[in-house]
């Protein structure tokens, strides 16, 4: 009997290693919106784990050219970017702490659902921490890939300025820290599944330098 067992024991543990390993590398367990804290976390700038001896001169060019841009986006309409801002907003934000919240909206509709009303109340309250005072945040907006790409843009615009409307309404933040940008279905999050829910999102960045 104790032999069965064992023999069983080794199967079981063989079948959970073999599920392991046909998994995606990029597999993780769905879990609800973050915690203020978490939020907070996540758009906290990373000190480096290095530090350079020495920034080159092109370097401090390319730092000095993006600060510039973040500075002219305070205080810019959603609809008043140009296409190519938003592709550098979206250049920008891959260096920057940021972090993917699924805020819940009426069908086809920019009103925030009343379920969602926890998340954005846990959003606003990790913007308004005094860590943040004076940094530039971008919302942008995105949708999933049903429908038109004209119509997910506008959504996708409308939803970002939504959001914006609701902290500065709520928390009271100044309208020139959030920037507003939407992407409708041009950046998908699962782009192996256009439609799946993960790609209706607002993405937060903080455009502080490191």
């Amino acid at each position: 009997m104790s032999a069965y067992l064992g023999n069983l024991k080794v199967t079981i543990t063989r079948s959970v290693i073999a599920a392991a390993l046909v998994l995606p590398a990029g597999f993780a367990i769905a879990q609800s919106n973050p915690s203020s804290q978490q939020i907070i976390d996540a758009l906290k700038p990373k000190a480096p784990l290095t530090r350079s001896l020495s920034v080159s001169p092109a370097e401090q060019a390319k730092k000095a050219e993006t600060e510039r841009f973040v500075d002219t986006l305070r205080n810019r309409a959603t609809r008043s970017l140009s296409t190519d801002e938003r592709q550098q907003i979206a250049a920008v934000a891959q260096t920057r702490p940021r972090i993917d919240l699924e805020i819940k909206f009426d069908f086809n509709s920019a009103n925030i659902a009343k379920t969602a009303i926890p998340d954005m109340n846990k959003l606003g309250a990790a913007l308004s921490d005094p860590a943040f005072k004076g940094t530039t945040f971008v919302l942008a907006g995105h949708t999933d890939g049903i429908g038109g790409e004209e119509f997910n843009q506008d959504l996708s615009n409308r939803r970002a300025d939504t959001v914006k409307r609701y902290l500065m309404e709520k928390f009271n933040l100044p309208a020139e820290v959030l920037v507003t940008a939407g992407y409708g279905k041009t950046r998908l999050k699962v782009k192996e599944n256009p439609n799946a829910p993960e790609n209706r999102r607002v993405e937060v960045v903080n455009m502080a330098g490191k």
